[in-house]
């Protein structure tokens, strides 16, 4: 099925900033989309939990639920739309808040320690973690066990959820990284495109090959944005260290592969980027480079700008290259986490539209809507490859499967105090005021100061 060109639009907004590895920043093409199907209730309006029983229709009573920007987003209505049609003895009433407010309201209404919320979309991990803390969550692991709930159908990203040995969220939604790379620029030097099983070290030597021209009509061999990402997702791709360690020795391949790329001229420096504040999504669509590692958020992206016309030419998606010792499919990425409040009166409701936003049938429907979910199935990476503007060719809509799924950031309280000089000594390293050495060296010393090491 084709999906209507709008969905290109309703693509940018709900994935244009996913991935925490962007640095917490907004996007700036980010495009308003179509709204909901279903009127929003006031926060004040929510109703009581419902009884969860059985009827006739499915199951019956009432579940409140919160959301974020839902007039502009499809990700949130389009599930509580179809969990509604299965059940028309549920009604579910919408909380919804603005984006920026969102964890500020939710933590206001939680403190008061009534019924309602009954379901909570997690915006952020760190929120995640807050509220765990102060048990504002429901654990979910009794729910799990007693329903023999298979978490490995969400590709070891439901485990990366356990909290202090507990399951607090389920995945609901994701975005991870994947090579672009422009199909015309690969075929004027007559180069193949990028495989689906690339090692970082391909990456390097197709990179260097796919470098031409001098000045203002160069053309690189790839892009890697400001973000400190750039060096410490694909550290951690692997899946055997966090950017939260004692020792960052693990660091020390990307940051040389990240200055060889640079010093040689086949990226952009890192100065000028910074300096002049060059937005990657710019760099990709004035075809100034062959390839980019980005969040699958920036499909969404391309399709506009073709839609709109801002840019045409041939376009593809690859694998994110892998290190020597995982396989092909190893990626790197962030999860929207949908969990239950610890004061709903509505539980097995509630945990059972939990289990059906996080199924098989809610991937598909969120792929008709241009949402990446939490799980992967064939007709919903389907859905997405056959939408107006993806890259033609089944590698592309391959290059969307991954066998592993970890996280850019993992679950720890102090995150985002660790990401300061994280994200400080990447930029010392890149501009060449501090050696690889000497960063690894500062990132030591100042995280075991965060974490009391």
């Amino acid at each position: 099925m084709k999906l209507k060109k709008a969905t290109a639009a309703a693509l940018a907004a709900v994935m244009a900033a996913s991935l925490t590895a962007c640095g917490g920043g907004s996007s700036s093409e980010t495009t308003a989309a179509a709204a909901g199907s279903g009127e929003t209730q006031a926060q004040g309006e929510a109703a009581q939990g419902g009884s969860g029983e059985t009827g006739e229709g499915g199951l019956t009573g009432e579940l409140s639920v919160t959301t974020w920007d839902n007039s502009t987003t499809p990700q949130f209505q389009a599930v509580i739309d179809a969990y509604t049609a299965k059940n028309p003895g549920v009604t579910i009433n919408i909380i919804d808040t603005n984006a920026d407010e969102y964890n500020n309201s939710l933590g206001i209404s939680l403190s008061a320690a009534q019924p309602d919320p009954d379901v909570i979309w997690v915006k952020d991990m760190g929120s995640m973690l807050q509220m765990a803390d102060k048990n504002q969550l429901l654990a979910l692991d009794d729910l799990i066990a007693k329903d023999s709930y298979d978490l490995s159908k969400y590709n070891g990203a439901a485990e990366q959820l356990q909290y202090k040995d507990a399951t607090y969220a389920l995945p609901y939604r994701s975005d991870w990284y994947v090579l672009f790379y422009n199909k015309d620029i690969f075929d004027a030097a007559g180069v193949e495109y990028p495989s689906n099983d690339m090692t970082w070290e391909e990456y390097r030597e197709l990179a260097a090959k796919m470098t031409s021209g001098e000045g203002s009509a160069k053309v690189y061999g790839s892009h890697h944005h400001t973000w400190e990402a750039m060096v410490s997702a694909w550290a951690v791709q692997d899946g055997k260290h966090t950017v939260v360690e004692q020792d960052y020795e693990f660091l020390r391949p990307y940051y040389e592969q990240a200055l060889w790329l640079q010093d040689n001229g086949y990226i952009q420096d890192y100065a000028t980027l910074k300096t002049a504040n060059i937005h990657y999504s710019s760099v990709f669509k004035n075809q100034q480079c062959a390839m980019m590692p980005m969040g699958t958020y920036f499909i969404a992206t391309m399709m506009q700008a073709l839609q709109d016309g801002e840019c045409d030419f041939n376009w593809g998606i690859a694998t994110i290259p892998h290190p020597d010792d995982v396989e092909a499919g190893y990626t790197v990425g962030a999860i929207t986490p949908i969990a239950i409040s610890a004061y709903t009166d509505a539980q097995d409701l509630a945990w059972d539209f939990v289990k059906f936003a996080t199924s098989e049938e809610a991937a598909e429907i969120l792929a008709q809507n241009g949402v990446f979910s939490g799980i992967q199935t064939e007709d919903s990476l389907n859905t997405i490859a056959s939408a107006e503007y993806f890259p033609e060719g089944d590698s592309s809509k391959e290059a969307l499967k991954y066998v592993n799924f970890v996280f850019d950031r993992p679950l720890d309280p102090q995150i985002e105090e660790v990401r300061v000089p994280l994200d400080e000594v990447y930029e010392m390293v890149m501009i060449g005021e501090y050696t690889v050495d000497e960063g690894i060296a500062e990132l030591n010393r100042r995280v075991a100061e965060i974490k009391g090491w």
